[in-house]
């Protein structure tokens, strides 16, 4: 296992996620959409890894992440475990924008005319889809 990732799935009140936009410079999936987070460094246990990613990357203080997913991909950069959280979106908190050249909330239909990294795309499929039974409780 190359190494273990976790992710937040912020979703608003009109059931849309927001996606990184990530520079065109990024050492792995350059000018392509993900969800945001990364890493979990040694040490850390998922949840403690999406909260610290999560403010990293956009200054955003998670309240209660609810783990909807984990799940083994393989990219060509390897073969990944991926936790992924979703949490509500507090409109009255900011988000700051620290990682990625953008941040955009995309809808059902607005993420498949996009450009999203690979091992994502399933994600946001069983999303939008409501396949997964833990994203209904929140």
């Amino acid at each position: 296992m190359e190494k273990n990732l976790a992710e937040i799935i912020l979703i608003d009140s009109k059931n849309r996620i927001l996606l990184q936009h990530r520079t065109s410079d990024a050492p792995t999936y350059p000018n392509q959409f993900c969800i945001f987070g990364g890493k979990i460094e040694e040490g850390e246990d998922a949840k403690t890894a999406v909260k610290r990613e999560c403010f990293e990357e956009l200054e955003y203080n998670l309240e209660n992440p609810k783990l909807i997913l984990n799940m083994i991909c393989e990219s060509k950069y390897g073969k990944r475990n991926k936790y992924i959280f979703m949490e509500k979106y507090n409109p009255i908190k900011k988000l700051i924008l620290h990682e990625g050249q953008n941040m955009l909330w995309v809808g059902k239909k607005d993420y498949k005319n996009l450009d999203v990294v690979e091992h994502d795309l399933p994600v946001l499929k069983k999303v939008f889809n409501n396949e997964l039974e833990q994203v209904k409780k929140i």
